[in-house]
Formats: C-alpha cells, structure tokens, sequence
C-alpha cells in the first residue's frame, strides 16, 4: 500500500504518516537495549536538559504517576539522575547521566543502521533531497 503524492492540504498529515511508518519500520528490525517508550523518554530529557517529572508528563500526555514510573525505571538503569530544584525544594529535576547519553547514542545508532537498506537502495539525487528535507525539519523543530 503506497501513499499518495502530498497536496498543499495535506501535507502535514502526510509527513506525520511517512515519520510514523519509517519509525516503524526502524523499530521492528532492531533490538534496543531497552523499550522503545523508555527510548523516547531518554531522548526527551536529552532534549530538554533538565526537567520535571510533571513537565515530562505532560510532554508525553500521560499522568504524573505513570512518568514517576517510567523515570524510576530509567533511574534504576543508571541512565538518568534526580537533582533538588534550586527554584522549588519540593521538587527534583531529572538530568540524562553519561551512562544514558551513550545508551542513547547507541539506540540512534541501531535504529538508523535499521534503515540504511533502504536509503541505500535510493539514487544520489533522491538521498540529497532526502537530507535537504532533515535539514529543514531541523528548522522547523528549532522554531517550533
């Protein structure tokens, strides 16, 4: 089942479509070293450097006791720390730890060689349209 050629309307939900099928198929042909959600949670805090368990639990739209889990399972790893909020001593901020950083790197890693094939497979014109279009992804991720 193939997509269709994006329309100006639909773009965007065609972009979502073809992301969320690539993630998939990089996903059903690696093994991480650890599950996919803990994955992306890893790679939230990354991003976001230090953070609250509630500001995590809502950028992953669950409960604050479900990301308390979920971090907790990260911290048992060794993969992230809890540090006291220097703004809020009831609070803590969870930070990635060197152990997390190469995990993650190491997930980044796998789930890409999962896709080489078939980036491989394109033709050079193709795969420099493809990396124009990471780079203005990037953009719109650095504004959004």
């Amino acid at each position: 089942m193939g997509i269709a050629p994006a329309t100006d309307t639909t773009l965007g939900s065609d972009l979502l479509a073809v992301v969320a099928r690539i993630n998939r198929l990089a996903n059903q042909r690696v093994r991480l070293p650890l599950p996919f959600a803990q994955a992306r949670l890893l790679s939230t805090i990354d991003a976001e450097g230090r953070a609250r368990i509630s500001d995590l639990a809502a950028l992953d739209h669950c409960s604050q006791p479900t990301m308390t889990t979920q971090v907790r399972r990260l911290e048992d790893a060794g993969l992230v720390s809890r540090t006291g909020d220097p703004d809020d001593a009831r609070a803590v901020l969870i930070s990635i730890t060197p152990q997390g950083i190469a995990t993650l790197a190491q997930v980044r890693a796998d789930r890409g060689s999962a896709i080489d094939p078939v980036l491989d497979a394109l033709d050079s014109s193709d795969r420099e349209t493809l990396a124009a279009a990471v780079e203005i992804m990037r953009g719109m991720l650095a504004t959004y």
